[in-house]
């Protein structure tokens, strides 16, 4: 052990003294060069040694050079492509700022051109109906529900009709407060008297949901083609007379019965509902004084 140690710090005291070694023969071989290029000066002559010299010194200019180049043109490509990183951040957070201010816009146009429309068919209206907006949907199979922010604190009731300029929406259902509940017409469990517009030939149009309607009850020997307007009849007192259902959009007299099979084409989009009117009318009030309106009897 005594021996490894005193090895170990042999070597760690010899190193510092070759390092020093080192640096004098360093010094000894660049002063002896040195002279050698000195006394060549003196006499005059451009000897071997001072053209190996020249050519190494221009080499090793010539290296330190191009690296200093290259290290230059690095740190301005660095510095270049910072800046332009800088610049397209910038950039891409104003172009996302004025993209969702063009969106805004559009949104806002589009609201004023519906909202411009719907101004302009109320003011055909015969009654100051109650403009509503959609707040919310409950799709069901049999029924196919959406809430309106109108209620009874709006004069809103129970069996009131709605409809946009497209034509008949539904009925309301159910009313609170301030919402109300209406049932599609394209709901399965909605039925409407109808007619078809050019012959004004009766049915009842049923919902059929993404199919849009069926109008039941029309014999064949009835002229019934695609395109023909369906609208409501009037009849029952729920929906006044003429308004405008759909259209024809198939018709299927070859099956079994005495009944044809029309498929109606809805002109409202249903799933685009923004904005509706509620017609003011009292419905129910209509139904129950058809109801007590006393049926004529022989000798009266």
């Amino acid at each position: 052990m005594k021996r490894k140690r005193q090895t170990r710090n042999t070597k760690k005291n010899a190193q510092p003294f070759i390092f020093s070694l080192r640096i004098w023969l360093l010094f000894a071989v660049l002063l002896i060069v040195s002279l050698l290029l000195l006394g060549s000066l003196l006499d005059g002559k451009f000897t071997t040694a001072h053209r190996l010299s020249l050519d190494l010194a221009g080499y090793l200019q010539t290296g330190v050079t191009q690296v200093k180049d290259k290290l230059s043109g690095l740190k301005e490509s660095y510095i270049s492509n910072w800046t332009l990183q800088e610049e397209n951040h910038r950039l891409q957070k104003l172009a996302d700022k004025y993209l969702a201010e063009l969106g805004k816009y559009r949104e806002s146009y589009r609201q004023a051109k519906e909202f411009e429309t719907l101004l302009d068919f109320k003011k055909q209206l015969s009654v100051q109906p109650v403009a509503a907006r959609v707040v919310g949907k409950e799709p069901a199979f049999w029924c196919k529900t959406i809430i309106v922010d109108r209620g009874r604190a709006d004069d809103v009731l129970e069996g009131m009709t709605v409809f946009v300029p497209a034509g008949v929406v539904g009925q309301v259902i159910h009313a609170a407060e301030h919402y109300s509940k209406v049932l599609l017409a394209n709901a399965p469990s909605s039925a409407i008297d109808a007619i078809i517009q050019k012959n004004r030939t009766r049915g009842i149009l049923q919902g059929a949901e993404a199919k849009g309607y069926v109008l039941n009850y029309v014999q064949k020997n009835v002229d019934v083609s695609e395109g023909d307007y369906i609208v409501t009849a009037g009849i029952g007192g729920i929906f006044p007379s003429g308004m405008v259902l759909g259209t024809v959009s198939a018709v299927h007299s070859n099956q079994r019965g005495m009944f044809q099979v029309i498929e109606v084409k809805p002109e409202v989009n249903f799933q685009k509902l923004e904005y509706v009117f509620i017609d003011p009318t009292d419905r129910r009030k209509i139904i129950n004084s058809m109801n007590d309106t006393p049926i004529w009897q022989p000798g009266q």
